[in-house]
């Protein structure tokens, strides 16, 4: 608990992560309120209002990010790993504090999203009912707490701040759309790409049309279900945080 509490003091001490929150939000909600304001012929959906859900998981991922290398470029890593030479233990409580951070900001984004387009246009049926929806709106924030872990497991790896930010984010936004562009191979690979596979956990559908696959190639990762999906994403952040637990205790701070 002592770990968890220090890491919550040298997380919220530092301004990246309130802008970064706040940018979330902005970046989330606005794209909400801004499709509900604008599209007036078309009602809103749940799957609309979360357009920009993906807008601010980069943020956060950056957030995420920082939180760790920034350790490393003013030095207080090394001070702490002093106090606690369990280095594992540092690195768990501060990954868990990150996570736990993320995944509220990407519940109140989901939700702020929702709550805005209903403002917005009321005649909009925005209930949370099936399981898609649920999925679509609370299913964010385990979302944006998983992509946080491998955040900090890549800036535990990189340790600079702008190597590891571009690192994340070229992968995310480029590295995994692609990989669809090798000859014969490119879509196969693709459909194993963590980023890509979670979204069908948010959207049904790892193309984001929300569309039920009853028809399609052989049986792939395409069809998981969206539990599984998660479950997916969910055990690529845990090898990415072991890679960078192992790789800190081997090397100097």
């Amino acid at each position: 608990m002592t770990l968890l509490a220090v890491e919550r003091i040298k997380l919220f001490t530092t301004r990246s992560p309130l802008w970064c929150t706040l940018a979330a939000l902005a970046v989330t909600i606005g794209f909400a309120a801004l499709l509900a304001g604008v599209d007036t012929e078309n009602l809103p959906t749940i799957a609309s209002t979360q357009f920009g859900m993906n807008f601010g998981l980069m943020v956060i991922m950056v957030m995420a990010t920082l939180a760790i290398t920034t350790e490393y470029r003013f030095g207080t890593i090394r001070a702490t790993f002093q106090a606690v030479p369990n280095r594992s233990a540092t690195l768990l409580a501060k990954t868990t504090v990150v996570a736990l951070f993320a995944g509220i900001v990407g519940e109140l984004a989901a939700f702020g999203a929702v709550g805005i387009s209903k403002l917005i246009q009321s005649g909009a049926d925005l209930g949370i009912n099936t399981a898609f929806e649920w999925r679509a709106t609370a299913g964010v924030g385990l979302v944006y707490a998983l992509a946080a872990v491998v955040s900090v497991a890549v800036g535990t790896l990189v340790r600079h701040s702008a190597g590891a930010v571009s690192l994340t984010l070229i992968y995310v936004l480029l590295v995994e759309s692609l990989v669809a562009l090798i000859p014969n191979v490119g879509d196969d690979i693709q459909k194993w790409m963590p980023f890509y596979v979670v979204n069908k956990f948010l959207t049904g559908d790892p193309d984001i049309t929300n569309r039920a696959i009853t028809e399609g190639p052989p049986p792939s990762l395409s069809t998981l279900s969206p539990w599984a999906a998660l479950a997916y994403f969910a055990g690529f952040a845990v090898v990415m945080l072991i890679i960078a637990l192992f790789t800190a205790n081997k090397r100097d701070a």
